[in-house]
C-alpha cells in the first residue's frame, strides 16, 4: 500500500486516449489504494483534476484533441498534484518541455508497471504542503538564508530581495537542499534521492531541467552563479549570493 497519507485515502486522475493503457495504470493505482478516475481526452482530464483536486496525475503527452504539453500548463495553473508524463515520443525535447512546465517526472512507453508504481511511490514522500520537511536533512521550522535569499521550509516560501518567487514543489526542494549545505557540492545523484526519492541515473535530466527553471526564476546567470553554480561533471553548490 503507497496510496495512504496523513490517514487519507489518494486520488489520481488518469488522462489518456489509449483504453489499455488507462486500464493498466488504473488497476495498478488501485491495487495500491488509490482512487481512480480515468479521462480519454486532454479536456475530460483538465475537469477531472479540477473537479477531483486528485494527489497524483498521470498523463499521455499525445492525446487526441490537446496536446500534453498545454493539458499539463492548465493542470499546473488549478493544482499541485503530482504530475507524470508518459511519452511514446522519442524526442526528448517534449519531454523535457513538459518538465519546464511543471510536470514532476516521465516515463517513455512502453513502461515498467513497477517502475511507474516506484517512482509514484517515492513522490509521495516529498512534501505537498506547507509544514513538510524537504528532506531529512532538514528542519520543519529551520528558515535558511543566503545573500538576499530566504527559504522558510515550513511555510514552503521562499523570498528574494523582499519578493516572493512563484516556484513549483520541485524547484522549492532543490533550492531548500541546496541553502541546507551551503559549502557543499551537491552530485546529481544525490539531489535524486534527495528531492526525488530516486536512484535511477538516467534521470540526470530532471535535476538539469528543474535547475535552469530555478536560475531563471531566480535571475541568475549560468555563467557567474550568484545563487547556483554547476561544477562540470559533478552537479551543483551555492555561489557567493
Amino acid at each position: 500500500m503507497i496510496a495512504v497519507l496523513d490517514e487519507r485515502t489518494l486520488s489520481a486522475v488518469i488522462v489518456d486516449d489509449d483504453e489499455d493503457i488507462r486500464a493498466l495504470i488504473a488497476e495498478l493505482l488501485r491495487q495500491s489504494g488509490f482512487e481512480v478516475v480515468e479521462a480519454a481526452t486532454g479536456a475530460d482530464g483538465i475537469a477531472a483534476v479540477r473537479d477531483r483536486q486528485p494527489d497524483v496525475v498521470t498523463l499521455d503527452l499525445n492525446l487526441p484533441d490537446l496536446d500534453g504539453i498545454e493539458v499539463c500548463r492548465r493542470i499546473r495553473e488549478i493544482t499541485d498534484a503530482y504530475v507524470v508524463m508518459l511519452t511514446a515520443r522519442p524526442d526528448e525535447i517534449d519531454r523535457l518541455m513538459g518538465l519546464e512546465i511543471g510536470a514532476d517526472d516521465y516515463l517513455t512507453k512502453p513502461f515498467s508497471p513497477r517502475e511507474l508504481r516506484a517512482r509514484i511511490a517515492a513522490m509521495l514522500r516529498r512534501p505537498r504542503t506547507a509544514g513538510g520537511s524537504v528532506s531529512v536533512l532538514l528542519a520543519p521550522a529551520e528558515t535558511l538564508r543566503h545573500g538576499g535569499l530566504e527559504v522558510d521550509v515550513e511555510g514552503r516560501l521562499a523570498i528574494l530581495d523582499g519578493k516572493e518567487l512563484d516556484l513549483t514543489r520541485t524547484e522549492f526542494d532543490l533550492l531548500a537542499t541546496l541553502l541546507s549545505g551551503p559549502r557543499r557540492v551537491w552530485p546529481r545523484e544525490t539531489l535524486l534521492r534527495t528531492v526525488w526519492g530516486t536512484d535511477w541515473v538516467s534521470d540526470g535530466h530532471l535535476v538539469e531541467v528543474h535547475m535552469a527553471n530555478l536560475r531563471r526564476k531566480l535571475g541568475d546567470d549560468p555563467r557567474s552563479g550568484r545563487y547556483i553554480r554547476t561544477v562540470r561533471g559533478v552537479g551543483y553548490r551555492l555561489g557567493a549570493g
